[in-house]
């Protein structure tokens, strides 16, 4: 990250959560209490919360059906040094996903890991929210900040209408608004063209992934409705096209 660059600490971690799809997972051995650190794949709530959907064969499955307190890094993956980009340190617990909530937390991991699909009907596999107690958020040399959770994760409330219709915002727009979404990644976040797809959207943002790389397209104020949400992103494709011209 840009030494120059402003940060605003709260959106940065916001759109680590988003964005992030492999972390470190660290847990704790049961007995000795020794860390134990493995690779996962991520996904997130429309809160920010982390979604994790691991096996009661692996190690970690087994220390946090053990003891749940759980730290999890996730960084930019930008070129160069690592030490440079951003990353955030996110400390909480680990959730079983029990009724309702594990719908959701399966549509948003496969939206995000749709690979992994044939792993979600195995048994011995299970999804796992992370609730985070807090953040340490390191964004550059001299730029380090620990944040509480009501500082970090996307508030919802009023935005139910908006969450329930997210499955239908996201079939929409990769069906029908697939050349918005390629404008909205080139001209307003300046990355290449590629097959960008929605995975996910919440008050604050529209989330979208071509292949391994992600974005978060930031509003421009928070959204609470279906309705809001529509002519926030007409204005924003419309933004977008002109930037093109």
């Amino acid at each position: 990250m840009d030494p120059s660059t402003p940060v605003k600490p709260a959106r940065l971690t916001r759109s680590l959560l988003a964005r992030s799809r492999q972390g470190a997972l660290a847990t704790l051995m049961p007995g000795s209490g020794d860390p134990y650190c493995s690779l996962v794949n991520v996904a997130s709530t429309p809160d920010g919360s982390p979604i994790l959907l691991i096996s009661r064969l692996a190690i970690h499955t087994k220390n946090i059906l053990h003891d749940p307190r759980v730290s999890l890094m996730l960084d930019e993956r930008a070129p160069g040094d690592p030490l440079e980009g951003a990353r955030i340190m996110l400390a909480g617990t680990a959730e079983e996903a029990q009724g309702d909530d594990t719908a959701l937390l399966k549509r948003r991991y496969l939206a995000a890991h749709p690979s992994a699909e044939e792993f979600a009907g195995f048994r011995d596999f299970s999804f796992f929210r992370v609730r985070p107690s807090g953040v340490h958020l390191v964004a550059g040399f001299g730029r380090i900040v620990d944040l509480a959770t009501k500082d970090f994760l996307t508030d919802l409330t009023g935005a139910e209408a908006l969450i329930e219709a997210e499955p239908d915002i996201v079939a929409h727009m990769n069906a029908d608004h697939a050349e918005a979404m390629n404008l909205y990644a080139t001209n307003l976040l300046g990355a290449a063209d590629g097959a960008w797809r929605c995975t996910g959207c919440d008050p604050d943002g529209l989330d979208m992934q071509d292949g391994s790389r992600t974005l978060r397209l930031e509003f421009p104020q928070r959204l609470a409705t279906p309705a809001a949400l529509r002519q926030t992103l007409k204005t924003l494709a419309g933004q977008a096209r002109s930037a093109q011209i």
